[in-house]
């Protein structure tokens, strides 16, 4: 943005109109980076993104741009009206069981292969298209609605002619936009003026970044200047711009109303540029059974070979082969998806109506049963084990250190120290020095704590980012606002924004030992004495904190005396290099972070006015020059920032949440291991570790030394080994070392850790950990947070949770899950997790059974009558059969639970069981299926050996006995009866003996009410089933399984 901007004189209405350029320096935001993979470049490509060069921009006159920009419109639609129906359709047939059925069905209208009527096939699949496709409409339309709300808001537009009322969607680039207060600011913009009369103004950026605290935005000084009316300017001005200088799009104007000219539109701002689209996440679960699925098609494939073969290649044996890959179809059953889906969609409900957890929010829906996999938990520390809420509990001099507890001795040294000066400089007006040496009565060490205490408080009270913010009172509107809180310091009326919590505890302190922030803007600020005085002290230059920096400072004038100071405050990485030399700065530093406090270290170093003006000069100079600004600077502030006097180090105590510990404990009794991953320093999270339990008391503590090179990482690796059931801390820089050379040794050493952690972590870190842990454990991981700093690790887990929290919504919009405290989370993975998974991995197997007993059925169908490809049962009845006749037990197990909720918080031991996946896999599969074949087996020959005359008797008799085979084994599979299990089984049963009526054209309706019907039915039925319920009872005796034990 380092560009100047010549002033034009301009007549007319228009606030100001003038010629400027502005190059697209930080103004892009992350999104224009370089492009990652081949994918990535050839999607560049097709998209013909846009090289991102400085722009002219002509205030006022967007017509007279030559370059053509894109619309201000927002779009979050997916598809458009033409993709729509394409699109559903290609993500819906990804999936190879819905391609398969899709093949099926279409054959159909081949006359050859055709078998029985169209419906059997097409009334399933269309079935489950239209609920996807409808369910994908309704969340278009509402996106849809959305964009164009936002799109068609409205805002005043400033022209040659006056005002002009403009969509949000027709702003171009160089129209001058008045925004005003709690109005979204439209695209990006460089802020002209304001009508504050500080010549700033504040935003809201939780939209942006999901930070709640406001950020301070300042007007280019020279249009702030400007009169009202667009005067004749003076001779050109040269004026460099910074981030500050700059409105974000989505962002809300938090007060005053602000002029800018709008230098971004549409995609090129940067909120648009920063969103990336999260990768859709799969359960494992979807993954197991669509391996299990392809297994079933091997098997269908092999079972038609062999009855073609058995028939002996007559005839057109390939058109034989079709048919009876068409009879045998029920193989694999197309309800399973929906059946699957319509359970997540009831997982989810169940979750968001749990009155234990409430708040508690499910964004994807697709993945619960990730919840009951769970191996490691990657948790954020800020916010999320803590509750990022400052107390502000000690302060150290040096000499002496006060806690919370001797607080008031700070407040009586404060107060002497202004009770003199003030008495002094009333009798006196000279400085108030020279008195105070003349009162001897006080001893000489105790004047010198005194007025040591005095300085540290004054240096915290100056050198912040915080703004005391006064709420108008009810009535008072318009210009009188100002004149009425300009009287109103009312300590109620008064609260204090920032953009970080340990600020605004530094100054709430301040306030309570009796030194006030009463007011602030960019020039000035005022403190209230204890004795009621106002200090005005002028606020020459600030130097705000950057991450690379770690340390902020203000350059401040006293009013009243004229000297210049110079305070700065930041971590104590960054400032023991500034201050002068002491013994004890690095001691107590550690000592607080021991106690778990977040350290920050005050100096200040006294200016006289030609150092100032030489400094100022050198200053302005690098802030306009265009190349390497930042790095030009930066040096002048360092030739400040040498040998400065060290007043103190404060203590700030950030809480842990509620439940925090016994929750870390049941999470690994439930044998996750938990990964902390931090931003803050070393000793702090090792002391977070330590006090929230997430390293137990037994357990020692491994610090990984900072490492730089090949060799060293190597050394520090052998030290690790040797040592056994430790935690691990490492910081950043040396797991990067670690990574680039020795990736594979350093994940199979931590992964046997019982916890981690990780400090001074950047975003792109935390992720890169997780993508780790997935590619060499091939284990399930969660990841959870609760700032914007946590959204990268959260999307690429396989499981996302966001807390709501201090630092706004954004990671819980990120999430999949998103919940109100860290103690949730134990209930919704010992208990929601669990029960999800294990009713999906029942539901879905329970499903493959019925497809498979039908199937079987149809093969014994087949070889005894000569290897016919003829179906065993037809139309309606195989409709009938996935659905109105078994869908509701079969999906009531959903509502199966084999311990109840207590319990499984009580025994978190029982969630270790599901980790090993046995629920589902090959082997309770291969069960499943011995069991289909076992019982369609009976059915079938049952009913042929039982039938006398008519061939209409077999298909009475078999599909009778199948329907209430069916409906028994639901009943075997059900662990905890639940009322609405037993509504479904005597609903199903009803209604298959009212349709009875009515299928004239499969039964004979004189046949079925005779006795002999009932007791041949019977008598199949029990012998398909009673072996399975002695099995089970058996198996419960001999071998019971882990919960069994608990609930007997």
């Amino acid at each position: 943005m380092a560009d100047q901007i010549p002033l034009y004189p301009v007549r007319g209405a228009a606030a100001v109109a003038s010629r400027k350029r502005a190059a697209y320096y930080s103004a892009a935001g992350p999104g224009a980076e370089r492009p990652g993979s081949c994918c990535d470049w050839l999607i560049n490509i097709c998209q013909r993104k846009r090289e991102l060069k400085a722009r002219t921009v002509w205030l006022g006159y967007p017509e007279k741009c030559e370059e053509k920009h894109p619309r201000n419109s927002i779009k979050n639609q997916k598809y458009n009206v033409f993709t729509f129906i394409p699109g559903v359709l290609y993500e819906q047939f990804k999936f190879f069981l819905n391609l398969y059925f899709l093949i099926v069905s279409c054959s159909q209208f081949v006359p050859a292969l055709k078998i029985g009527y169209l419906y059997t096939y097409w009334a399933p699949l269309g079935f489950v298209l239209a609920v996807t496709i409808v369910r994908e409409a309704v969340d278009e339309f509402r996106r849809f609605q959305r964009d164009k709300e936002v799109n068609s808001q409205l805002y005043s537009k400033l022209t040659v002619r006056g005002k002009v009322q403009v969509k949000s969607s027709d702003i171009q680039v160089g129209d001058l936009i008045i925004v005003e207060k709690n109005q979204r600011i439209p695209s990006d913009m460089v802020f002209l003026r304001t009508s504050e009369k500080a010549g700033s103004c504040f935003i809201r950026t939780d939209q942006l970044d999901g930070e709640t605290d406001w950020k301070l935005k300042v007007a280019v000084s020279c249009t702030q200047r400007l009169p009202a009316l667009g005067e004749d300017s003076d001779p050109p001005v040269h004026e460099s711009l910074s981030i500050e200088n700059t409105l974000w799009a989505s962002t809300i104007v938090a007060s005053g109303t602000v002029i800018g000219v709008v230098i971004y539109t549409g995609k090129e701002t940067r909120s648009v540029m920063n969103t990336s689209n999260p990768k859709n996440k799969v359960g494992l679960l979807d993954l197991e059974l669509n391996q299990l699925t392809k297994a079933l098609f091997l098997a269908l494939v092999a079972l038609s070979l062999v009855m073609v073969t058995l028939q002996g290649f007559v005839g057109p044996w390939y058109r034989n082969l079709f048919r009876f890959l068409l009879l045998f179809s029920y193989i694999i059953p197309i309800s399973l998806r929906v059946n699957l889906d319509m359970g997540k969609a009831a997982y989810g409900w169940m979750i968001m109506r749990d009155e234990n957890i409430p708040g508690t929010v499910v964004r994807t829906s697709t993945i619960p049963e990730e919840l009951g996999r769970l191996v490691y938990l990657l948790t954020d520390k800020t916010g999320t084990l803590t509750q990022n809420e400052m107390i502000f509990k000690r302060l150290h001099l040096g000499t002496v250190s006060y806690g919370t507890d001797t607080m008031d001795e700070i407040q009586s040294h404060v107060m002497n120290s202004y009770s003199q000066m003030y008495s002094q400089a009333s009798g006196n007006n000279a400085s108030s020095t020279p008195p105070r040496k003349a009162q001897s009565s006080a001893p000489k060490v105790r004047k010198s704590v005194s007025s040591r205490v005095h300085e540290a408080v004054k240096a915290i009270a100056l050198c912040h980012n915080v703004t005391p913010v006064y709420e108008a009172r009810a009535g008072v509107t318009g210009e009188t606002e100002y004149a009425e809180v300009d009287q109103d310091f009312s300590d109620e009326n008064r609260t204090y924004q920032a953009s970080s919590p340990d600020e605004v505890a530094l100054v709430q302190w301040t306030e309570s030992v009796g030194l006030t922030l009463v007011n602030r803007d960019l020039t000035s600020m005022q403190l209230r004495t204890p004795g009621g005085q106002i200090l005005t002290y002028c606020v020459l230059q600030m130097f705000p904190f950057t991450s690379e920096s770690k340390r902020m400072g203000v350059i401040v004038r006293d009013e009243s005396t004229a000297e210049i100071t110079f305070y700065m405050k930041g971590a104590d990485v960054a400032m023991s290099t500034i201050v002068q030399y002491n013994d004890w700065l690095e001691e107590e530093c550690g000592n607080m972070a021991r106690e778990g406090l977040r350290t920050l270290v005050v100096a200040k170093r006294a200016l006289t006015e030609e150092q100032y003006q030489d400094f100022e000069s050198r200053y302005s100079q690098a802030k306009l020059s265009v190349h390497d600004r930042t790095l030009k600077v930066a040096a002048v502030v360092e030739s400040l920032e040498r040998e400065m006097e060290l007043l103190c180090l404060t203590g700030v105590e950030d809480q842990l949440q509620a439940d925090v510990r016994p929750t870390l404990e049941m999470l690994r009794n439930a044998g996750i291991k938990i990964w902390m991953l931090t931003g803050d320093k070393l000793e702090t999270a090792t002391c977070i570790a330590k006090s929230s339990h997430l390293v137990s008391r037994t357990q020692d503590i491994h610090t990984f030394r900072p490492v730089t090179s090949r060799g060293e990482a190597h050394l520090e690796l052998n030290a690790f080994r040797r040592k056994h059931d430790c935690a691990l801390v490492i910081s950043g820089d040396s797991l990067e070392v670690c990574l680039r050379y020795y990736e594979h040794e350093l994940a199979e050493l931590a992964c046997q850790c019982p916890a981690v952690v990780c400090c001074r972590c950047s975003p792109t870190q935390k992720a890169r950990i997780v993508k780790l842990l997935q590619q060499r454990t091939g284990k399930r991981t969660c990841a959870i947070g609760d700032g914007g700093n946590d959204v990268s690790m959260i999307q690429a887990a396989d499981c996302g949770i966001g807390i709501e929290g201090k630092e706004g919504k954004q990671a819980s919009l990120a999430a999949d899950f998103s919940i109100t405290q860290f103690k949730h989370i134990g209930r919704l993975l010992m208990v929601h997790g669990r029960s999800s998974y294990k009713r999906s991995a029942a539901l879905g197997q329970f499903v493959m059974h019925r497809g498979l007993i039908i199937s079987t059925m149809q093969a014994v169908f087949s070889s005894v009558f000569y290897f016919a490809s003829v179906p065993l049962y037809q139309g309606f009845l195989m409709v009938g059969y996935a659905t109105i006749y078994t869908m509701f037990p079969v999906f009531s197990l959903v509502l199966d639970q084999d311990v109840k909720p207590e319990m499984a918080m009580l025994y978190p031991e029982l969630y270790k069981d599901l980790t090993k996946g046995r629920s589902l896999s090959f082997k309770t599969f291969l069960v499943w299926v011995l069991i289909s074949i076992y019982q369609g087996g009976i059915l079938m020959y049952g009913a042929l050996l039982l039938f006398e005359s008519e061939f209409v008797h077999v298909v009475a008799i078999s599909f009778t006995a199948l329907i209430l085979t069916e409906l028994l084994m639901v009943a075997l599979t059900v662990r905890t009866w639940h009322w609405l299990m037993v509504v479904a089984e005597f609903l199903s049963l009803g209604c298959y003996i009212a349709s009875l009526a009515f299928l004239n054209e499969y039964f004979d309706v004189a046949f079925i009410t005779t006795v002999t019907f009932l007791w041949k039915v019977s008598a199949i039925t029990v012998v398909s089933c009673l072996p399975l319920y002695v099995l089970k009872y058996l198996k419960r005796k001999l071998s019971p399984p882990s919960y069994s034990k608990l609930t007997s």
